[in-house]
C-alpha cells in the first residue's frame, strides 16, 4: 500500500516526477519541455498547485532570462526578458519576492495570502485575484561560480494553504529540477555561442562531433562574396571606435539577408564576409537557392541604401560595397593547427568568387554574377564581357543584373538591426560578463519575476 502525504499525494508519484526530471535531463529535451512537462506531472500526482511560476537566467544574445507561468487548466506562456527592459523599470524587480529573497540571501520566503490583509509584494494583489491562499518562493543557484541562476514560485488555492509535506514534497523536487535545468541551460549556452561565433552550420557541425582536424565535407551550393569599398580611407578618416560602430552597421544592413532562407553565413573576413546557399546538383534546388541569394541581394541593396541614406543625413561618406555571385563546390571542414581549430571554406569555387567579387572595383557595378549563377537565377542581366580569373585556366563571362531588377523592393524591413549597435556576439560576452550569481540586477525579469 502506498505511502501518501497529509494532502493525499503519493510520495511514489512524487519519486516518479524526480525521475522523469533526472531521465529527462540527459535527453537534450529544451527548457520549455521540462518546465511544461514538469508541472502537469505535478498536477497529476495530485499536489495542490494553482500556479508555478520559473525564471532562469541565461547567456543569450537578446535575452537575460527566460520565464514560464504555469497555471492549472491553462498550461505554460513563455516569456522572455531584454536586459535593458529591466533597466527602464526595475521598481516591480526591486518590489517582487524575488528581490526580498536576494537583497537577504534566503533559499525561500513563504507566505499565506488573505484577502482582507494589505499584499506584502505588488503580486499578491493578482495572486488574491485568482484565489491564492498561500506563496511559496525560492531561489537556486545553478553552480557556485556559474552566472546562471534559477528563482521560482509556488501558489496554491487550497484552503488552508500547503501542508508541510506538500512543502517538503516541493522542496526535494526543487533540486532535481534544477539539475535538468542547468543541463538544459548548458546546451542552450552551448548552442548559442556556437551558432554567434562559427554559425549555425559550423555549430551544429561542432555539436555533432566534427571537431577533429581534417573533419569536413564537400558541398555544392550557390556562393556570395561581399566586401567593403574603401574601408581603409573610412577607418583613418572616421578613428577607430567611429570605424568599428560604421563596420557593424554595414554588416548589419549588408549581411543579415544572407544568413537566412537557406543562406549562411560561413566567415566574416575583415570587412566582407562568405555566405552560402547548399543546394546539392540538381537543377530545381539550384534554381530555388540561386533565387533565394538575389533575393537576398536585392534585400541587402535596399537596406544599404537606407543606411547610407542616413548617414548623408550625418554629413557621413556612405559606404561603398561589392557582391559576387557564383555556384561550385565548396570544402567546409576543420582546419588549423591541432590545440587551435576553425571551420572553414575552401577550394577553387571560393577563389573563383572572391575574384567575381573583385570585379566589381573594375566594372563599376555593385554585384556582378558569373554565367553558371545567372543559368540557375534567371531574370534581366546584362553581360560585361569575359574575364581571365587569376589561377583560373577557362573564361568568365560577367554579368551585372539591370537596375529594376536589382532594385526590385523585397519584403525586408530595416528595423529588425539591433537598436543599441551592438553586434550579436557582443551581447553573448556582455551579458556573460555582467551575469553574477545572486545579483538582483542581472539575470532576473520584470514582467516574469512574480
Amino acid at each position: 500500500m502506498a505511502t501518501t502525504t497529509h494532502d493525499n499525494v503519493s510520495e511514489i508519484l512524487i519519486d516518479k516526477v524526480a525521475d522523469w526530471l533526472m531521465r529527462t535531463s540527459l535527453s537534450d529535451a529544451p527548457l520549455e519541455t521540462i518546465v511544461k512537462g514538469f508541472c502537469e506531472r505535478l498536477a497529476a500526482a495530485g499536489l495542490p498547485l494553482m500556479r508555478v511560476h520559473l525564471s532562469f537566467s541565461m547567456l543569450h544574445p537578446l535575452y537575460d532570462a527566460l520565464g514560464f507561468t504555469w497555471v492549472r487548466g491553462k498550461g505554460v506562456e513563455v516569456s522572455g526578458l531584454r536586459h535593458e527592459e529591466l533597466a527602464l523599470n526595475p521598481e516591480r524587480f526591486l518590489q517582487s519576492p524575488y528581490y526580498y529573497l536576494l537583497n537577504n540571501n534566503l533559499e525561500h520566503v513563504r507566505r499565506r495570502i488573505y484577502m482582507d490583509t494589505p499584499s506584502e509584494f505588488p503580486i499578491f494583489d493578482d495572486l488574491k485575484d485568482m484565489g491564492a491562499t498561500d506563496y511559496l518562493a525560492f531561489m537556486q543557484s545553478l553552480g557556485a561560480d556559474s552566472g546562471h541562476g534559477m528563482v521560482g514560485s509556488w501558489t496554491t488555492d487550497r484552503h488552508g494553504g500547503f501542508t508541510d509535506d506538500v512543502i517538503g514534497a516541493l522542496l526535494k523536487l526543487q533540486h532535481h529540477l534544477a539539475v535538468a535545468a542547468k543541463m538544459a541551460v548548458l546546451g542552450k549556452l552551448a548552442d548559442n555561442m556556437l551558432t554567434t561565433y562559427l554559425g549555425s552550420s559550423a555549430g551544429r557541425r561542432v555539436m555533432s562531433g566534427q571537431v577533429r582536424r581534417g573533419d569536413g565535407e564537400t558541398v555544392r551550393a550557390i556562393l556570395v562574396m561581399a566586401d567593403m569599398r574603401r574601408s581603409t580611407m573610412l577607418a583613418e578618416k572616421e578613428g577607430r571606435q567611429s570605424y568599428i560602430e560604421t563596420l557593424n552597421s554595414y554588416f548589419d544592413a549588408i549581411a543579415a539577408p544572407f544568413n537566412r532562407n537557406g543562406g549562411h553565413i560561413l566567415s566574416f573576413v575583415g570587412d566582407g564576409f562568405i555566405a552560402v546557399y547548399p543546394c546539392g546538383r540538381h537543377k530545381e534546388p539550384s534554381e530555388f537557392a540561386a533565387r533565394e541569394a538575389f533575393a537576398a541581394v536585392r534585400a541587402a541593396t535596399v537596406r544599404m541604401e537606407m543606411l547610407n541614406g542616413e548617414r548623408r543625413k550625418q554629413t557621413r561618406d556612405p559606404i561603398g560595397y561589392g557582391i559576387g555571385l557564383h555556384v561550385g563546390n565548396v570544402m567546409f571542414g576543420n582546419v588549423g593547427l591541432r590545440d587551435r581549430l576553425t571551420f572553414s571554406a575552401f577550394g577553387s569555387a571560393v577563389n573563383e568568387v572572391q575574384r567575381l567579387q573583385n570585379l566589381t572595383k573594375k566594372y563599376a557595378h555593385s554585384v556582378v554574377a558569373s554565367e553558371a549563377f545567372v543559368n540557375y537565377c534567371g531574370g534581366d542581366w546584362t553581360a560585361l564581357g569575359q574575364e581571365k580569373l587569376r589561377g583560373v585556366r577557362q573564361k568568365f563571362t560577367i554579368l551585372y543584373p539591370n537596375d529594376a531588377a536589382l532594385l526590385a523592393r523585397a519584403d525586408e524591413r530595416f528595423d529588425d538591426v539591433l537598436q543599441d549597435g551592438l553586434s550579436e556576439a557582443e551581447h553573448v560576452m556582455l551579458l556573460h560578463r555582467n551575469t553574477r550569481p545572486l545579483q538582483p540586477p542581472r539575470g532576473l525579469i520584470d514582467k516574469m519575476l512574480q
